[in-house]
């Protein structure tokens, strides 16, 4: 066996290894006690925006893609999970503190700003997660509204 054929082996046994070895998802069955919408007003079409283009990354229950499934690629997504929800966890916001709850709303106002969020590689495949004018519209008048309603 010459050596090309031996190493496509080699690295075709290793894809078919790997992916006995899936990561935990990111589902819960659980209605959150303390989601975002227990601490302030959040309007139906707001909701919307917010499930379909943040809490894939930013919840306790993402919609998984079909590829999600396949190593490498269920890694590297379950590691932006863990960093999103690290950072900001619509599903745990009323346990933050008042502070914190600020800081995030107006964490989302720069990320809704400076384009960052959601990410280029999310939207990629989720094209319908980018955000419109008309929504980041709507988005930046309710967290006005909510930074006031927190601060009161």
């Amino acid at each position: 066996m010459n050596r090309i054929k031996k190493g496509s082996m080699i690295v075709l046994a290793i894809f078919v290894l790997i992916q006995f070895f899936q990561p935990a998802r990111n589902r819960s069955s659980e209605v959150s006690k303390a989601g975002i919408a227990t601490v302030i007003r959040v309007p139906s079409e707001v909701q919307a925006i917010l499930q379909n283009s943040c809490y894939d990354c930013h919840s306790n229950n993402t919609r998984y893609p079909w590829y999600a499934v396949l190593q490498p690629g269920a890694w590297w997504l379950a590691s932006h999970i863990k960093e999103g929800k690290a950072e900001l966890n619509f599903d745990e916001f009323g346990e933050y503190s008042k502070r914190r709850q600020r800081s995030k709303l107006k964490s989302i106002q720069g990320s809704i700003e400076d384009k960052s969020m959601p990410l280029p590689s999310y939207k990629a495949v989720h094209r319908e997660a980018d955000l419109s004018q008309t929504d980041q519209k709507l988005l930046n008048e309710w967290l006005e509204g909510a930074l006031n309603e927190i601060s009161n």
